[in-house]
């Protein structure tokens, strides 16, 4: 059974039962339903053309469902209109899919987990393995997400920079469970961008692909963390980051400058960099102020104070961070970097602990407080 064919076929087939008429939540159930048929039959009777194959079962099961709810008998009239079986026209709908998987009136955790099932195709029990929370969990908030777009019109228009803010937060969620979450955003990015021709698509897509290219780096054998400018860059994919820079490029080349296509771009300066040492910081600056003028995060002048430090030295970082309020994530680490390039390896060791105590997650919080504990041995020395 070629289980990626089925997975590339899903959201075609979905979208067809819904232009037909069937509200999202039926559609879905449908649709599970002939691929499980799929999976039954196909071994032993390969049909000729596995799509229409699929569209017309999807749609039987999903008349039957219709007759046998009696709140739903008055669309009983489709019945006449069950298509004969024969090849499905080349309408691919997975462009509105994504629309509606990252409508604004879900929460942004309920739109990765619809995106992931409606237009993954991923399994309810492999989404909740990679959120590592109960498969029934993990299905109530599917459900509550497409009873939530079963009212939404299929042909209303989309907020493109919802979509990519959607496939981001995937990516982002990495890697657990039995399924790769950076790889599945990237594969579904790679979908998007070929169904609309937008230069902040292949920002995020060039963006997903200069950071991925150094995933292997990112942690040393016992799990602890790297930083960047301690990865062996042998190691980075250096096949990845010729396409991302590629894919940027022609982005750029379009006038249409986004956050996406900034951040590609910075990701891209660190990734031409042979060495740490020969990182133009100077350039990354530049990008942050197009960033921070595009965004007005916090976080990204969090990240320029950063980057101004390294190019203009630590004092002209800390001024920088001075602006901000130490009360935003990763602030006391920041600190701590530049403090510790300052020379005040005192400061910087206590900074270094307190952003422990703060820290997000358990890796991180190792990293830190080892960090606390190499300037506290330097200085009792």
């Amino acid at each position: 059974m070629n289980e990626a064919l089925l997975r590339s076929l899903t959201p075609s087939v979905l979208g067809i039962l819904v232009r037909r008429g069937a509200d999202f939540a039926a559609a879905e159930d449908a649709v599970q339903d002939a691929l499980v048929e799929a999976v039954r039959v196909w071994p032993a009777d390969p049909p000729r053309d596995p799509k229409g194959w699929l569209v017309t079962v999807a749609w039987r099961r999903f008349l039957d469902a219709t007759r046998a709810d009696a709140a739903r008998r008055r669309r009983e009239d489709l019945v006449d209109e069950e298509p004969a079986p024969g090849p499905a026209p080349e309408v691919d709908d997975t462009l509105q899919l994504y629309f509606l998987c990252a409508h604004p009136s879900l929460t942004p955790s309920s739109a990765v987990a619809l995106t992931l099932r409606a237009v993954g195709g991923l399994t309810t029990r492999q989404i909740a393995h990679a959120y590592l929370v109960p498969e029934a969990t993990m299905a109530q908030r599917i459900s509550r997400a497409k009873r939530t777009v079963s009212g939404v019109r299929f042909d209303q228009p989309g907020d493109v920079a919802t979509v990519l803010r959607v496939l981001y937060l995937v990516f982002n969620e990495g890697y657990s469970g039995d399924v790769d979450l950076a790889a599945e955003a990237i594969r579904l990015t790679r979908q998007l961008a070929t169904a609309i021709d937008h230069p902040e698509v292949a920002g995020l897509l060039a963006l997903m692909l200069l950071h991925h290219a150094r995933r292997a780096t990112r942690t040393a054998p016992d799990g602890s963390l790297v930083p960047l400018a301690e990865q062996d860059r042998g190691r980075w994919d250096t096949r990845s980051i010729a396409e991302g820079v590629e894919i940027l490029q022609a982005a750029l080349a379009r006038d249409r400058l986004g956050e996406f296509q900034a951040q590609a771009a910075i990701a891209a300066l660190h990734a031409d960099a042979p060495t740490a040492e020969e990182t133009d910081w100077v350039q990354i600056v530049e990008w942050y102020d197009e960033l921070a003028r595009l965004s007005d995060s916090p976080v990204v002048r969090l990240n320029r104070a950063v980057a101004v430090g390294e190019a203009d030295g630590p004092r002209a970082g800390l001024a920088a961070l001075a602006a901000l309020d130490d009360s935003l994530p990763r602030h006391g680490a920041v600190a701590a970097y530049l403090h510790e390039r300052d020379g005040d390896l005192s400061t910087a060791a206590r900074l270094y602990a307190e952003a422990a105590r703060k820290a997000p997650n358990l890796a991180e919080r190792d990293h830190l407080t080892r960090q606390a504990a190499r300037l506290n041995a330097r200085r009792g020395r």
